[in-house]
């Protein structure tokens, strides 16, 4: 019976997967610009000898608990992880498009593990922290596929758009992990840097900002592209919302970013504007695979009677 339910609830394990991806970076960002970077001086102890926060001299306990609670979130992505495999795995037949994504759920936590600890290690250098960073948005990515890949086989996908929408999805794609970078790199050099006595890295913030809206300029760009040729068809109804979804979310965090370069980046837009980088990452990864379809095949359809016969 618990089988039957692990492997019921697959769908949700998925969309868990992308709330808490998300949700990671967000608290992290609360501990950026909170200045609690440092609040647990140790990894995984918070203190020396101590897995959760004590009373400490140099420490305040409001810095400590912000980054333990960050801490604690990543264990729940980890235990999240671990359901979408142990569901993947379950399931008969197995998927192997499924497993793999599953599997980079998993994985991907211990690997922000390992940087998490870097990171704390290293007493916060810009470039860790922007590694640490940048795995939340791949995992995120990868979640998405995964609630996609349930709903479809594990066939070779078809476009289901105009034959160039795809071409310009990979470029738009590639651009934005140069956003994302970027926007590391402005953050890095920024007057938010996780603790009060971390070295920022020595550019010009102005001109890193002026780079991620180069960024932003050409991601709009085509994304306005892959609009035109939505409009000349063929486009279902499904793909034009996540075009629309995309589109608003981008140009409200453009608004934002410059909202924030002329106001002096105040801490509450700092997460936002994290926060709307991660849904930008999780919209753009919803049209890429909704602008694709894979048709059903014997196993696809194997594996919904599995399903179907534990409800």
């Amino acid at each position: 019976m618990l089988k039957q339910r692990i492997v019921q609830w697959q769908y949700g394990f998925a969309i868990a997967a992308v709330i808490a991806n998300v949700a990671i970076a967000i608290t992290g960002s609360i501990v950026r610009v909170t200045g609690s970077g440092l609040g647990c001086t140790e990894w995984p102890n918070c203190l020396p000898g101590s897995m959760v926060p004590v009373e400490h001299p140099e420490l305040a306990m409001f810095h400590q608990w912000i980054e333990f609670g960050n801490r604690m979130l990543s264990g729940v992505v980890g235990i999240i992880g671990g359901f979408c495999f142990l569901a993947a795995w379950l399931s008969r037949p197995h998927r192997r498009r499924v497993l793999w994504l599953s599997a980079a759920m998993l994985g991907g936590v211990f690997v922000q593990a390992v940087l998490g600890g870097i990171t704390v290690r290293t007493g916060l250098l810009w470039w860790t922290v922007a590694v640490h960073m940048v795995v939340s948005p791949v995992l995120a990515w990868f979640a998405v596929m995964l609630v996609r890949s349930l709903r479809e086989s594990d066939a070779p996908a078809r476009p289901q758009t105009h034959p160039w929408v795809p071409r310009l999805l990979v470029a738009q794609t590639v651009v934005l992990v140069g956003l994302l970078i970027a926007g590391t790199m402005v953050t890095g050099a920024g007057p938010h840097a996780g603790d009060k006595d971390v070295a920022r890295l020595g550019l010009p913030v102005s001109t890193l900002a002026h780079v991620h809206a180069a960024f932003m300029y050409t991601f709009l760009a085509l994304l306005l592209a892959v609009g035109y040729l939505l409009w000349r068809g063929p486009s279902a109804r499904d793909i034009w919302q996540r075009y629309f979804l995309l589109l608003a979310v981008v140009l409200a965090q453009g608004t934002l970013g410059f909202v924030q370069y002329f106001t002096g980046v105040p801490s509450i837009l700092v997460v936002l504007h994290v926060f709307g980088a991660m849904l930008v990452t999780v919209a753009t990864a919803a049209l890429w695979a909704w602008s694709r379809a894979r048709p059903a095949t014997v196993e696809a359809t194997e594996h919904e009677h599995f399903v179907g016969a534990s409800l």
